[in-house]
């Protein structure tokens, strides 16, 4: 069998000099900011609806009760940040990098997500319902009982992930490996998984999910 073909991504496009950037107390609905760095602090407590950030850096910052609905994200890295709980419901998310982040329970139901790379991260509880993602990369990422029901995935790869119990109800897994990842339980409808690689020793989980018996 060939070898599977790696997703290639844009990787997000960043100042080459870094310009720290100072965000006001309270972000209102549909700020924009660009160009900057945002880093070593909390952004606590902000609701805001369509805030934008373009060409921004955020390291080691925490997301504490954040409700950015419909937030844009264009060439943004996070890098060792806390986003956990952190509501991006209907976000439109493009070339963004999460590097080595908390993001447990984060919040991305309905959301658009264009060539992102999510690695190295907890993302135990993450929420992609009816997300809507192609060229995406997931690697050494925790996303147990996450939630990707009722989404649109096309041109991602899935590698070397902690999945157990997650949820893929109604999401076509056509084109997806899921070999090098880990689980002893999934949801998961039967006709979604045509299409879908996996590892010659995960067969009996889904034999068993399926109440099929394997013979020796």
């Amino acid at each position: 069998m060939p070898a599977a073909k790696k997703i290639k991504l844009e990787s997000p496009r960043l100042a080459t000099v870094e310009q720290m950037l100072d965000l006001p107390e309270y972000i209102t609905d549909r700020a924009f900011f660009e160009y900057g760095v945002v880093e070593n602090c909390t952004i606590d407590g902000q609701q805001a609806y369509k805030v934008r950030f373009d060409q921004i850096i955020f390291r080691n910052v925490v997301f504490s009760n954040i409700s950015f609905t419909g937030i844009e994200l264009t060439d943004v890295l996070f890098d060792h940040c806390d986003l956990s709980n952190a509501d991006f419901s209907d976000a439109i998310i493009h070339r963004t990098v999460f590097h080595s982040c908390k993001m447990i329970g984060i919040q991305l139901p309905g959301s658009t997500l264009r060539n992102i790379r999510m690695e190295q991260c907890l993302m135990d509880y993450a929420n992609f319902r009816f997300a809507n993602a192609k060229q995406m990369i997931l690697q050494e990422c925790q996303l147990n009982r996450s939630d990707f029901s009722n989404a649109v995935l096309k041109q991602m790869d899935f590698l070397q992930l902690d999945m157990d119990q997650s949820s893929w109800s109604n999401t076509p897994l056509n084109g997806i490996d899921l070999s090098s990842c880990q689980f002893y339980g999934l949801i998961v409808n039967p006709e979604d998984l045509k299409g879908c690689t996996i590892a010659r020793e995960q067969a009996y989980l889904f034999a068993a999910l399926f109440g099929l018996r394997l013979k020796d």
